[in-house]
């Protein structure tokens, strides 16, 4: 019998193209799907004739009562190898069998920068303006050499992006709860006293911590204010770090020079949501991880897990 595959948010329709499916075919259909299912009867409705799932990073939430609506479905694979959005018990109570693929982290620490990049140099208001006929010239640019970034994180991404301003010439300090000296020695960073010094002394901001519950909230309205009017944040990293309600009083306000956003409380953005009208915004819709190169590793992946199931040993199992 042949399973269906459901592939959720193929917003470039490139899941079926970017890697080779044909290990699976004659065994399973596979079907994508380019729009995004934004409530949870939605989803079910729309996943009730399929046995196989493949979910992109933590857009879809795959709670117990989700579960209880598909019983037809038995392998759900989510790119990366954490998700904070399935429930686990539940699935294992359902008797489905959730798989994860491989992640690379230069995605993001190459959008970080093209971010932080667009925002020094004003390279959208810039373009826009050449493009329109507005008058030659309007920004003056935020230089990078010499200047301090701070960095909410060091890890695997965070300790990229380090040596990235390393190279501009950039003073790059670090600060995370558990971030030591030796840990930023090694990467050749300042450790930061604290993460208000941070934020104080830094020109760019930029955040690359996991969510939890230490780090959900870290910068509110509070931290924002220790911020100078010339300094810019960026966030890659995941939204619900940031207070969004606050990073737009902020941007509204001016007391920051400006935000290059990447994620997002709700997404997609709604129409009309406040995020896409904010002044001193530079937003892109979560495009942190979407690369060729990832995507091939994603499907790629994805493949090998549906493979591995239906021959009875699957691979890279979560929870």
């Amino acid at each position: 019998m042949t399973l269906r595959c459901a592939v959720l948010d193929d917003f470039q329709s490139v899941a079926t193209t970017v890697t080779d499916w044909s290990p699976v075919a004659g065994a399973v259909e596979v079907v994508t799907f380019s729009t995004h299912f934004a409530t949870e009867d939605e989803l079910a409705a729309a996943l009730a004739d399929f046995d196989i799932v493949v979910t992109l990073r933590e857009r879809n939430a795959f709670s117990a009562d989700l579960f209880a609506r598909l019983p037809r479905l038995k392998l759900l694979v989510a790119s990366g190898m954490r998700n904070s959005v399935i429930d686990f018990a539940a699935a294992e109570r359902h008797g489905v069998t959730v798989c994860g693929t491989a992640s690379s982290s230069t995605p993001p620490v190459e959008l970080t920068w093209a971010l932080l990049l667009g925002l020094a140099r004003g390279i959208v208001p810039e373009a826009t303006a050449l493009r329109s006929g507005a008058p030659w010239q309007s920004t003056l640019g935020a230089d990078l050499h010499g200047r301090r970034l701070g960095l909410l994180g060091l890890g695997k991404i965070g300790s990229r992006v380090a040596r990235v301003g390393l190279a501009f010439g950039m003073d790059v300090v670090a600060w995370s709860q558990n971030l030591t000296k030796e840990r930023a020695d090694e990467v050749g960073t300042g450790l930061a006293a604290s993460k208000e010094q941070l934020l104080g002394t830094s020109d760019f901001v930029s955040v690359h911590l996991a969510l939890g519950d230490r780090t959900r909230g870290l910068l509110g309205a509070a931290e924002l204010a220790l911020m100078r009017p010339t300094a810019y944040l960026v966030n890659t990293s995941r939204a619900a770090i940031v207070d969004q309600d606050a990073l737009l009083a902020a941007l509204h306000a001016g007391t920051i020079a400006g935000a290059g956003i990447d994620v997002f409380d709700t997404e997609p953005l709604p129409a009309g949501h406040p995020m896409r009208s904010a002044p001193r915004l530079l937003a892109t819709p979560h495009l942190g991880y979407v690369s060729r190169a990832n995507y091939a590793t994603y499907y790629g992946e994805a493949v090998e897990d549906i493979r591995a199931f239906l021959a009875g040993t699957p691979v890279r199992r979560l929870g």
